[in-house]
């Protein structure tokens, strides 16, 4: 059974760095997409940063090209990601997806997990 832990999410200033980390308990595919996805206050579910197949392509939402760094440690079956020079718009509940099957990497519906997110506030 597969189960996605996040953790790292907190209450940080602007200009902040923060790094998340997502526990991939069970996951053992490493060709299909694994993700960042955010939500915040009445916004729909983004892709913030996707990474495919065993790590080697990654690909960011404009609004964090720069600043943000998606990563995956296959030994320790964790996905990271490091947030730098955060902005209050950063501001949401982070969440980590993982595929099991060929799919848009930027699209909600490609993936079959979940985890139940991570909380991240960015004030001025």
């Amino acid at each position: 059974q597969v189960q996605l832990a996040e953790s790292g999410g907190d209450s940080v200033q602007a200009g902040g760095s923060l790094r998340l980390a997502c526990v991939a308990s069970g996951y053992t595919y490493t060709t299909y997409c694994m993700a960042w996805f955010r939500q915040g206050p009445g916004k729909e579910r983004e892709a913030v940063a996707t990474i495919w197949p065993r790590g080697t392509t990654t690909d960011y939402a404009d609004s964090v090209k720069g600043r943000f760094t998606i990563s995956r440690d296959m030994n320790k079956n964790t996905l990271y990601l490091q947030m730098n020079s955060l902005r209050p718009d950063d501001t949401g509940m982070y969440y980590c997806a993982a595929a099991i099957s060929r799919g848009f990497c930027s699209v909600p519906s490609t993936y079959a997990y979940w985890g139940q997110g991570t909380q991240v506030t960015v004030s001025l």
